[in-house]
């Protein structure tokens, strides 16, 4: 496992060493890591834990590192040595992968000593944001695409190495059925996906012929690029022509795939032809530039797409292509005593919510639907045998009662004293736990465009502990 530990912006640590020599490495403090709301969606789906929790595990600074500490000369020896012993031993509550979430309900909350939640807030981020906002477009990718199926094509085109893998992974979680990125699959327990390029075709002296040679080498996996020369001139029959020398032989081929030109009009002839010479048992796969929008429109074009590779769009997230989440302090423990903290800001976007927080999701008993999320601090219950009204976190004149309700907390442990403690799942189950979190959602909330707004609530201690803090805030300005 690669060492990580100086994957941080350097004023994390510049800040490690100013709690070093301020004795205030003990003090405990609560970290919230949340998203802010953007355009595009209006909740993610939750990824990067796992490799949030292996990369706290195996924090440490070995020889190397602290010999490159002392050369910047920020820092002094006794500091030096005290990293020397570094370990993370804090703890980690987090919304499980797979799981909606919305703006400012934390994914993670770390408690910690001060110098160890500082020091992790730039690899979390980097960990989380990534992963979240893949897995959220893929869903909405997977979710225009319905009943077709979608595989994640984008290792070519992703900003690296890490960004093409553990984006493939999220992806997965998101709803892909797969992955062409081998080492991914081979990471994760996935069955790569592909067949061959135009290079293929371009390879032999005819298309027939390659074709031919692709049948003969995978005659059970047979699906054949049909657009290197001209799609419905020479690729759809020449695929039929391979076809039907496979089925001679007893083998049924899968079909053929459309990567250029109007995917609408081509899938439609494609379809056409190859139910009028017998195979309407084989399917049509389509790529080229895909995202949310053009399966969108494809749809409505009536086009005749099985399964769609979708690259470019979906691993960089063109139309968002990075998600606002941030780490910010929201609690300070010495002793005994907890003081909330919050950040106050003339831009109420950039506000955040004090104190050791959870979350509730409430949903209606008859339909096992959400009704809302209340953002609560920790301790807090919801009582559930009678009415309770929902109330704007900002606009308190707006309110609703709900009744017949049942309340789910949305944390689980993943660390405890720097040891993992959450149990690992396989990147398929973490799918099944998405779209059973996606399935507990009316379809208003999840269509693409305009959604309905859902309600997330600030419980009345929250509310009343960050109405105390801003009022004493303005009252320390006021002297």
């Amino acid at each position: 496992m690669r060492n990580l530990t100086l994957l941080t912006d350097f004023y994390e640590l510049t800040m490690m060493y100013g709690y070093f020599r301020q004795n205030k490495t003990d003090e405990i403090a609560t970290f919230d890591l949340f998203f802010r709301p953007f355009d595009e969606s209006n909740f993610c789906i939750a990824a990067g834990l796992e490799q949030a929790i292996e990369y706290v595990e195996n924090l440490h600074f070995d020889q190397t590192d602290i010999d490159y500490l002392r050369s910047t000369k920020a820092f002094d020896e006794d500091f030096l040595a005290y990293l020397a012993n570094f370990r993370f031993t804090g703890s980690i509550r987090a919304v499980p992968e797979g799981t909606v979430v919305f703006p400012y309900e934390p994914l993670m909350i770390v408690t910690a000593p001060i110098s160890q939640a500082q020091l992790i807030e730039a690899a979390l981020l980097n960990i989380v944001n990534h992963q979240t906002l893949i897995a959220t477009k893929a869903r909405r990718v997977c979710y225009a695409a319905e009943p077709a199926s979608v595989l994640e094509f984008g290792l070519r085109r992703a900003q690296g190495p890490d960004a093409a893998i553990y984006g493939a992974r999220a992806a997965v979680i998101g709803g892909c059925s797969s992955t062409s990125n081998v080492l991914c699959a081979q990471m994760f327990g996935l069955p790569p996906k592909g067949t061959h390029a135009h290079s293929w075709v371009m390879s032999f002296p005819t298309e027939l012929d390659a074709f031919m040679a692709y049948a003969d080498t995978y005659p059970d996996n047979c699906l054949l690029l049909v657009d290197t020369y001209d799609t419905l001139g020479s690729g759809v029959p020449n695929a039929i022509k391979t076809f039907d020398y496979l089925k001679s032989k007893g083998y049924q081929p899968i079909g053929i795939r459309l990567d250029s030109g109007d995917l609408a009009y081509l899938s439609k002839q494609a379809r056409k032809m190859m139910d009028a010479a017998g195979h309407a048992d084989c399917k049509i796969f389509a790529s080229s530039d895909i995202d949310e929008y053009v399966l969108e429109s494809l749809k409505q074009q009536g086009a005749k797409i099985d399964i769609y590779g979708v690259g470019t769009r979906l691993i960089t997230s063109n139309n968002t292509p990075s998600l606002g989440g941030v780490y910010k302090l929201c609690n300070i423990r010495t002793g005994e005593k907890d003081c909330p903290k919050m950040k106050i800001s003339d831009n109420p976007i950039k506000m955040t919510n004090p104190g050791v927080k959870t979350v509730f999701r409430l949903f209606d008993k008859k339909t096992d639907k959400a009704i809302a999320d209340v953002i609560a601090l920790k301790g807090e219950r919801i009582d559930e045998t009678k009415p309770l009204t929902i109330t704007h976190p900002v606009e308190r004149w707006k309110s609703k009662e709900v009744s017949d309700f049942y309340a789910k907390e949305l944390y689980v442990d993943a660390v405890k004293d720097g040891k993992r403690v959450l149990a690992r799942k396989d990147v398929y189950t973490l799918q099944r736990d998405c779209a059973q979190s996606l399935n507990g959602f009316w379809e208003e909330y999840k269509r693409l465009s305009n959604p309905h707004v859902y309600k997330v609530d600030l419980s009345d201690k929250l509310y009343s502990l960050k109405q105390q803090l801003i009022n004493d805030e303005r009252k320390t300005v006021a002297k």
